[in-house]
């Protein structure tokens, strides 16, 4: 089995490091990292940056590797996430299964976190980003530390914010104004074509309500691993030790 990672914003692939690293000292050493454009990865000439073209760029990519592995087990974070459950709902044949942290963004009733809000407002947003550019690394780690990420990778993803990255943020997060991740969210029950697996970090407020991601993995038929006490970087927390063995469970259940 092949696994592939998709990471979110503001983040590069070194987010997934601890995890992976956990994976594979259970043996699950055959992984693929993909970084979405802007997101630690060029921008292609003409991206527009928006949800849907995300979307379309993760099944470019998954289209590439399938032939070679099969299908994969996607594993997305954060936008990442989001990006694997749209990619489950439409081509369930490049997966042999889905796993999200992000679920709740489908949910119809879903409001964008306060941060996202002010990213998807003309003027608020450039001058919310031009102030974190002016950070400096170490800032900006202090910024992610306090939200629960582990310091080593705190640094190396503080280290890789840069202009490449804030072009790409505003255009994603105003093209997925509601309605439109609820409108996506109509065909959730169409990602239950593949096993999938809703992880749950209780302290996570950036995805909606329990309730909210519970409905929707639900729908989407998905098995929810809750990890009691952990935050936005789960898989970055007690060196991904949790986040593994929710993932290795998942896998082994299949």
């Amino acid at each position: 089995m092949t696994i592939v990672f998709v990471h979110g914003n503001p983040e590069t692939d070194a987010v997934w490091d601890l995890l992976a690293a956990r994976l594979t000292e259970a043996g699950y050493d055959d992984q693929v990292r993909l970084s979405p454009p802007g997101f630690g990865a060029p921008v292609p000439d003409g991206f527009g940056a928006t949800v849907l073209e995300y979307r379309d760029w993760l099944i470019g990519e998954l289209e590439g590797i399938v032939p070679k592995t099969g299908p994969v087990d996607l594993v997305g974070h954060d936008w990442g996430g989001g990006h694997a459950v749209n990619v489950a709902m439409v081509r369930p044949d490049l997966l042999r299964s889905w796993c999200s942290d992000t679920v709740g963004l489908f949910d119809p009733d879903y409001v964008w976190h306060p941060l996202a809000q002010g990213w998807q407002k003309p003027g608020e947003g450039e001058a919310g980003l031009e102030r974190l550019l002016a950070q400096t690394p170490e800032e900006r780690a202090v910024r992610f530390t306090s939200n629960g990420m582990d310091p080593t990778i705190a640094r190396q993803l503080a280290e890789g914010f840069d202009e490449r990255m804030t072009s790409v943020i505003l255009p994603l997060y105003r093209s997925a104004r509601q309605p439109v991740m609820a409108d996506l969210g109509a065909n959730l029950e169409a990602a239950a074509a593949r096993p999938g697996l809703a992880i749950l970090a209780t302290e996570d407020p950036t995805s909606g309500p329990d309730a909210q991601r519970r409905r929707s993995a639900a729908r989407a038929g998905a098995t929810v691993a809750t990890l009691e006490g952990l935050s936005h970087w789960w898989m970055t927390e007690g060196e991904g030790r949790r986040g593994a063995a929710a993932l290795t469970g998942f896998w082994a259940s299949l």
